[in-house]
């Protein structure tokens, strides 16, 4: 059991297992490798996650699974992230999409053009960047209708306590 002290999330033990490789990296941030996914939610859902480099307790991203913003997303490897990742097709990957969270949250962007591609049966990962696809950097979270459904009910939750 290896532990990890954290200023966000204090002491964590874990197996060196659980985590998350990514040989190369993350961009900007090459260095760092192995990664500790935290769920913010709970335990079972692993659609929003920090991943917490083990390397370094200062580093950590919010992550979260693409296909809940947008069912429609359709993310296109080469065979040759494919061949790296093990994986026969996208199917048999995990998907995240780094968050960037600013003082506004309506300011909050997703960088839905670069996932991070994760085999869940190796836990070998990489950050892609998706050729050809209209997919943006920085989209920002209050652009995707799943977002704008809940805004819009929790406004309405709201008028009708009044």
């Amino acid at each position: 059991m290896l532990t990890l002290e954290t200023k966000e999330y204090g002491t964590l033990e874990y197996e060196k297992e659980y985590c998350i490789n990514l040989p190369d990296g993350l961009f900007g941030f090459p260095e760092y490798h192995d990664y500790l996914p935290l769920c913010l939610n709970d335990e079972e859902d692993n659609t929003l996650l920090v991943l917490q480099s083990v390397e370094d307790a200062h580093i950590g991203f919010v992550v979260i699974n693409p296909f809940v913003l947008d069912p429609d997303y359709q993310p296109e490897l080469t065979p040759e992230e494919l061949d790296y990742l093990g994986a026969d097709s996208e199917s048999m990957l995990t998907f995240y999409v780094i968050c960037v969270l600013r003082d506004d949250y309506m300011e909050n962007t997703v960088n839905m053009k670069c996932p991070i591609v994760v085999n869940p049966d190796t836990r070998r990962g990489m950050q892609v960047i998706l050729n050809n696809s209209a997919y943006d950097f920085r989209q920002k979270l209050s652009s995707f209708s799943i977002l704008k459904r809940e805004a819009e009910t929790d406004a309405d939750t709201a008028q009708e306590k009044k």
